[in-house]
C-alpha cells in the first residue's frame, strides 16, 4: 500500500507530507483547492512525464517522494531484482523537476532511467477518471486482466512455453537449411577440393622432411663436380700413377743391377703410389656415399612445390592441408545427411507446433468461459450504478492462424449502453460519467486478481448524486477490503463511506499574495462538517449537519 507522499516545491504546494493507511481514504475540498495537483505529483513519482511547469514559483526544483509497503513477491521487486536495485523492505520513488525542465528519477535512493520508473510504478498504482486513457481502458491490457480474472496463469504458462519450444523447434530448422543451402552452392568447389587434395595425400610434417632432403641433395649435386675432377686427375688418361709406376719399374732394374743409388727414390715413389692408391680409395668411398639418382632431386623438388602451391591456394600452411581436406570432406558428408538431419529437425517441429496449438487451444477455450464469467459479474454490478440496461461484452477473437507467446485469442472490452446500439471500446461509446462507472465495476469484480495495490479514483461520482453515489460509495468500500483505495470525490455518499477523511485546501501565506495547498486529515466534527458542505454547498445549516450526521452514522 501507499504509506506516505511528500512533496516539496509542486505547483502550489510548498511543502506537504501525508501519511496514508490502508482501506478507503476520500480527498475533498472546494474546486480549485489542489486535489489534481496532488495527483499529478503521485503521478511524477510514478514515473509520468515531467513538465517544467511543476515547479513552484521562484523555485529550481521540486520533488516527491512516495513510500510503498509491497509484500516480497511483488512483481515491482521483481522488476527491482532484475534491474539490480537495491529491495529495501519499503519502496521508495522519489522524482527531482527541475525548472529547466531536466527530471531525475530514484528508486530506494538509487538513481534509475524513466523506463523502470513507469514500468515500477504502473505495477504499484492505478489511476482511473472520467477521462482515462490508461489502464483498464487499454486493450492492450485486456488479455492479460482475463487471464488474471479467470486463473489462467498454469495455461498461459503452458502456451509460453510450448511457444518458446516452437520458436527454437523453427530456428533450427531454419539453421539446417541455410546449411544445407550453402553446402549446395559450394559443393562442385568442395568436391574438387577434395578430389586435388586426395591425391596430393598431404602429411603433417611432410614439408619440414621434403625440404631438408631437398637441401641434402642440392648440396651432394655441387660437391659433385669436385670429386669428378678429382677423380678425373687421380684416375684420368693423365693420371700419375701410371708414369711413377713405370719409372719406379725402371728404377729397380738398375737397383737389381747394382745402382743402389736409385734406392731412396724408388722408396719415395713407392710411398708416392702407396698414397696415390689411397687417395684413389678415398675417392671411391666419397663417390660410393654421394651416389644419388638426379631423378630423386626432381621427385622431392616437385612434391615440395605442390604442397606449397596448394597451401598458398587455401590460405594455410602445408601442415594445415589436412585439415582443409577434412573439412571439405564434412561439408560433403553434411550434404549428404543434411537432407536427413533436416527431416528429423522438420519432425521436431511439428511436434511442437501440436503441442503449441493444443496447448493455445486449451488456454483460448478457458478465455472463452472466463470472458462469460466476466461479462456476468461485471453486469451484475451495473444495476445499481444506473447503467442497468448496458451490456459488458468481453470481445475474444480467435485466430488459429497466429503464433504468438500469448496464444490464439485477441481480448478487448467492449460496451452496450442502450439496447439497439453497437457495441464498441470504452473511450468511443462511454460517456465521460458511465466511462467511470464501467471502471469501478469492472475494478470491483477484478479487485483481487491483475490489480495493482493502490486504485485511484478522480473524480469518477461527478455528474451524479443520490442513489448512483451511494452506489459507487458502497463499491468503493468493498473495492477497498482488498487493496487500497483513494478517491477524489465531490459527493458526501462516498466521504462518508471512508475510513480515512483528507481535506485539501488553500492557504494564503502571510508574507506576499502566493498560496499553498495544504491537507489536514478530519475526523469527528471536522468530517461531519466537511460532508455537511458537500451537501449544502457554501451555506452549511443545521439541516445539513444533521443529514450529515445521519449519513455518517447509517454507514459507518
Amino acid at each position: 500500500m501507499l504509506s506516505a507522499l511528500s512533496v516539496r516545491n509542486i505547483v502550489l504546494i510548498d511543502q506537504l507530507d501525508v501519511g496514508l493507511d490502508k482501506g478507503l481514504t476520500a480527498l475533498t475540498g472546494e474546486t480549485g483547492a489542489g486535489k489534481s495537483i496532488l495527483l499529478d505529483a503521485l503521478g511524477l513519482a510514478l514515473g509520468g512525464r515531467g513538465d517544467a511547469s511543476l515547479v513552484r514559483q521562484g523555485q529550481d526544483s521540486g520533488q516527491v517522494v512516495a513510500v510503498l509497503a509491497l509484500p516480497i513477491d511483488h512483481p515491482a521487486r521483481v522488476l527491482l531484482r532484475e534491474s539490480e536495485v537495491a529491495d529495501d523492505a519499503e519502496l521508495i520513488l522519489r522524482r527531482v523537476q527541475y525548472a529547466d525542465g531536466r527530471t531525475r528519477a530514484f528508486i530506494n535512493d538509487q538513481p534509475v532511467g524513466a523506463g523502470l520508473m513507469q514500468g515500477v510504478g504502473a505495477t504499484l498504482v492505478e489511476i482511473h477518471g472520467q477521462h482515462d486513457d490508461r489502464a483498464l481502458v487499454d486493450a492492450n491490457t485486456h488479455r492479460a486482466l482475463l487471464d488474471a480474472f479467470g486463473g489462467l496463469a498454469d495455461q498461459v504458462a503452458e502456451v509460453r512455453d510450448t511457444h518458446k519450444g516452437l520458436v527454437e523447434a523453427d530456428a533450427a530448422v531454419a539453421a539446417q537449411r541455410a546449411v544445407i543451402a550453402e553446402a549446395e552452392a559450394r559443393e562442385d568447389y568442395a568436391r574438387h577440393v577434395v578430389d586435388e587434395l586426395s591425391e596430393l595425400a598431404p602429411e603433417a610434417g611432410e614439408e619440414v622432411e621434403l625440404a631438408e632432403r631437398r637441401q641434402t641433395l642440392m648440396q651432394l649435386e655441387k660437391s659433385a663436380d669436385e670429386v669428378r675432377d678429382a677423380d678425373e686427375i687421380l684416375s684420368g688418361p693423365n693420371a700419375p700413377s701410371p708414369a711413377l709406376s713405370g719409372l719406379m719399374r725402371r728404377l729397380m732394374r738398375k737397383a737389381d743391377n747394382g745402382g743402389s743409388i736409385f734406392q731412396p727414390l724408388i722408396d719415395a715413389l713407392d710411398n708416392a703410389l702407396n698414397a696415390l692408391d689411397q687417395t684413389s680409395e678415398a675417392i671411391e668411398q666419397i663417390k660410393r656415399a654421394m651416389a644419388f639418382d638426379p631423378a630423386e632431386l626432381e621427385r622431392v623438388e616437385g612434391r615440395l612445390f605442390a604442397l606449397r602451391a596448394a597451401a598458398r591456394k587455401h590460405h594455410v600452411s602445408a601442415d594445415d592441408l589436412t585439415e582443409v581436406l577434412a573439412k571439405y570432406r564434412a561439408e560433403i558428408a553434411a550434404l549428404q545427411s543434411g537432407e536427413a538431419t533436416l527431416a528429423k529437425l522438420e519432425a521436431d517441429a511439428a511436434v511442437a507446433a501440436e503441442a503449441y496449438r493444443k496447448a493455445a487451444r486449451r488456454l483460448s477455450a478457458g478465455r472463452g468461459k472466463a470472458a462469460r464469467a466476466l461479462s456476468k459479474a461485471v453486469e451484475a454490478e451495473l444495476p445499481d450504478l444506473k447503467l442497468g440496461a448496458a451490456k459488458f461484452i468481453v470481445d475474444q477473437q480467435v485466430d488459429e492462424a497466429r503464433v504468438a507467446a500469448s496464444g490464439l485469442d485477441l481480448v478487448a472490452f467492449q460496451v452496450q449502453t442502450n439496447p439497439g446500439t453497437l457495441p464498441g471500446p470504452l473511450m468511443k461509446v462511454a460517456s465521460g460519467g458511465e466511462l467511470s462507472r464501467f471502471l469501478l465495476a469492472l475494478k470491483v469484480v477484478l479487485a483481487d486478481r491483475g490489480s495493482a495495490p493502490v486504485l485511484i479514483f478522480d473524480e469518477i461520482d461527478t455528474g451524479v448524486g443520490g442513489a448512483v453515489a451511494d452506489a459507487i460509495g458502497r463499491r468503493l468500500k468493498r473495492l477497498s477490503e482488498k487493496v487500497q483505495v483513494l478517491t477524489v470525490t465531490h459527493a458526501p455518499q462516498v466521504a462518508a463511506r471512508a475510513d480515512t477523511h483528507l481535506f485539501i485546501e488553500k492557504q494564503a501565506l502571510a508574507k506576499g499574495t502566493l498560496v499553498r495547498t495544504n491537507v489536514r486529515p478530519l475526523d469527528g466534527e471536522g468530517r461531519r462538517e466537511e460532508v455537511a458542505r458537500m451537501l449544502a454547498g457554501a451555506q452549511i445549516t443545521e439541516e445539513a449537519r444533521a443529514a450529515a450526521s445521519k449519513l455518517l452514522s447509517d454507514v459507518s
